[in-house]
């Protein structure tokens, strides 16, 4: 246990060396000035690296058909240079913890293409009014386990703890009524793979114009579709705003026993849905959840080489066997950039338990989405690395991921979510009530 602790204390302080206090010098006056309507930096850095943000990216480009899936804004960009095992020291101080532990584990095959640093991410109006008022009146729950007197946009842009960033990642705005087809798959060590077809619907109560009615944020509803051995598998989940007054809300629908049940475990360290033990149910989405049994910890904002802009892995032109291959997917159709992130570290809590005993997260400063993220086990070594591949929906417009991949390195196997280059775009805009997200409704479901 001594020995566990002492990993664990030595990582947070090495970062504490090489990244900024979390303290900023930046208050809720500068939203829409120096910071912009996000809580982001609105300059540049000091070298041009990463350039001022102009607003994101405003319109869909010239081309675009909404039957179909985005095509890259950025296909001009060129490379600018590739990191692999044999360089990575140069880069060392801009990258996470997790894409060291990468290239360590696979200095043959791993690489990271960067290219130049864009920031596309951009939000309606709306979300952006709703933020900078939020920065005015949010406030966290007892115990940092919810949000009060907030809603739509992020609700602490200008976060002083780091609870409260993580809070903005769960509270991210993502749309209003998602419906999403895609795959997910979870290669064995020779790249052979069983493609998982996935159908959700998601209702995002808390980023409607005008905010949740009630403690519900999230109405999500998932459903298993192929292959026939895992067909109809169907779950239903309820998250809330402030999980002090009311925790999260779960049922499942089993087609052997066709029967809904209620489902407390899908939470925290249980297994994700289909993932072959590769994933936790908090993983989803990168993080998602109640935050009550870590410890977070505000480390600071940092410049870091971050998946973003992955528009290639998202290309109806790319096939899945393309992206799929042994150990970890193809490099090649992955893109990276220099971006400001939030590093966020949580250790667990004494008396409670996980899997993981500490996990770091690197959040992208635009969007308040999670970029990368580490996870050590009990011993205090890297276990799990997930990577975060996003684009800007801009027919929304929203920044979120179009493929999550998640490396077991103790394993040498990993799972991917949202393999959606053979499927219908995402829609936005369709139309649905509480009573679609009802244990009802599931039930129907379940008998159709």
């Amino acid at each position: 246990m001594m020995r566990m602790k002492a990993a664990l204390m030595g990582g947070a302080l090495a970062l504490s060396l090489v990244l900024p206090a979390a303290a900023q010098d930046h208050t809720a006056a500068d939203l829409g000035k120096t910071l912009t309507p996000m809580g982001a930096i609105k300059a540049a850095n000091a070298d041009g690296t990463i350039p001022e943000w102009a607003g994101g990216i405003t319109q869909p480009p010239a081309g675009y058909d909404p039957s179909k899936q985005h095509i890259d804004p950025f296909t001009d960009d060129k490379l600018q240079f590739t990191i692999n095992a044999q360089n990575m020291d140069q880069y060392a101080d801009k990258l996470p913890e997790g894409l060291k532990a990468m290239f360590k584990t696979y200095p043959e095959t791993y690489k990271m293409n960067v290219y130049p640093t864009r920031r596309s991410a951009s939000f309606p109006a709306h979300v952006y009014d709703a933020t900078i008022a939020n920065a005015q009146s949010a406030q966290l729950a007892p115990g940092g386990n919810g949000v009060l007197n907030a809603k739509t946009g992020t609700p602490f842009p200008v976060p002083k703890s780091g609870i409260e960033v993580v809070w903005n990642h769960l509270l991210r705005y993502g749309g209003e009524n998602v419906f999403r087809q895609y795959g997910q798959a979870n290669p064995q060590a020779d790249g052979s793979y069983t493609m998982i077809s996935i159908t959700e619907k998601i209702k995002y109560l808390y980023g409607r114009p005008q905010g949740p009615e009630g403690n519900t944020a999230i109405y999500f509803l998932q459903e298993v579709t192929a292959p026939a051995r895992l067909a109809g598998e169907i779950l239903l989940v309820h998250d809330t705003i402030n999980q002090i007054a009311e925790p999260r809300s779960a049922w499942t629908y089993n087609p052997g026993q066709r029967r809904v049940r209620r489902a407390p475990n899908v939470a925290y360290d249980n297994p994700g849905t289909a993932s072959d033990g590769l994933r936790t149910s908090d993983q989803l989405g990168m993080y998602n959840g109640a935050p009550d049994r870590y410890d977070w910890t505000l480390v600071g904002r940092q410049e870091m080489y971050v998946p973003y802009n992955s528009y290639k892995l998202h290309s109806a032109d790319v096939t899945y066997n393309e992206i799929i291959k042994p150990k970890h997917i193809n490099q090649d159709l992955a893109r990276y950039e220099l971006h400001r992130v939030w590093v966020v570290e949580g250790n667990l809590k004494q008396g409670t338990s996980h899997v993981y005993a500490k996990r770091r997260f690197y959040i992208d400063e635009d969007s308040w989405q999670i970029l990368v993220a580490d996870h050590y086990d009990a011993r205090g070594q890297m276990w799990r690395v997930a990577e975060n591949h996003n684009i800007n929906y801009y027919n929304v417009p929203t920044t979120g991921g179009t493929l999550e991949c998640i490396y077991d390195l103790q394993v040498g196997r990993y799972t991917c979510n949202g393999f959606d280059n053979q499927e219908a775009p995402y829609r936005y805009d369709m139309e649905f009530s509480a009573g679609d997200f009802s244990p009802d409704s599931l039930r129907r479901a379940g008998v159709r």
